[in-house]
């Protein structure tokens, strides 16, 4: 395993970790990091949108899985308000600029750390993905392989809620 995987493995473990637990309800921490083009990418800027932050990495089989569709809803659903934003845990940016270059996403990626996810109450395993409202609250915590037709039904439905005229048209 890479090194700041293990950190933020062990974030998890530290005195107080239980006090970080990040789930439904909370208010996901803001973070600043660049995107792989060197572009600042904030959560802050997305608020009005709802967010599927989804942490993973280029060594990560289900991550693998899971991109294209992420990728697919950003491109089917981006008009009416998500934002997926992709948060490898590599160690550094050349594996993901090479997984990239092969397999483009239709979101932002940028390099998280052991920092960061600590602050979203540690990532232990991948992929991990959180729902957020337009207001900046977690919806919910999503962890290894999540069934990914209950999450486009959440995200979906969050996009638009009952009685919106737009849903089919957006399908």
């Amino acid at each position: 395993m890479r090194r700041r995987w293990i950190a933020a493995c062990l974030a998890c473990l530290l005195p107080g970790a239980a006090a970080w637990a990040l789930g439904s309800g909370d208010v996901a921490p803001d973070f600043a990091i660049s995107d792989l083009g060197g572009k600042p990418l904030r959560l802050a800027e997305f608020r009005g949108k709802v967010v599927l932050v989804n942490f993973w990495a280029s060594w990560c089989g289900p991550c693998l899985e899971e991109m294209p569709r992420l990728s697919d809803w950003q491109r089917k659903y981006g008009a009416a308000g998500l934002q997926v934003i992709g948060i490898s845990m590599d160690d550094d940016a050349a594996p993901v600029v090479r997984l990239l270059a092969k397999h483009p996403v239709e979101y932002p990626i940028g390099l998280g750390d052991a920092p960061l996810g600590a602050r979203y109450g540690g990532i232990l395993g991948l992929p991990q993905s959180f729902l957020i409202d337009r207001q900046g609250v977690v919806l919910a915590r999503y962890k290894s392989d999540v069934d990914l037709s209950k999450l486009e039904l959440a995200i979906t439905s969050k996009l638009f809620p009952p009685g919106h005229d737009d849903r089919r048209a957006s399908h």
